[in-house]
């Protein structure tokens, strides 16, 4: 059991639990990233979240 919050994608359900006790899927970490000011990587995940969004028809 985990000491975090997870979430299970597939059936958006919340639990503490490695896998979702409803639908028997893999759960993920809601608890965001941690803030660095020398994250190497930052530019990809806002690009990505940028194309998300342009998909999704909110840009």
């Amino acid at each position: 059991m985990s000491e975090h919050i997870l979430l299970c994608k597939r059936c958006s359900r919340y639990t503490m639990h490695e896998t979702c006790h409803v639908c028997g899927d893999k759960t993920v970490s809601v608890v965001p990233a941690k803030y660095s000011p020398h994250d190497l990587y930052g530019k990809y995940r806002r690009q990505v979240k940028h194309d998300e969004l342009k998909k999704k028809g909110w840009l």
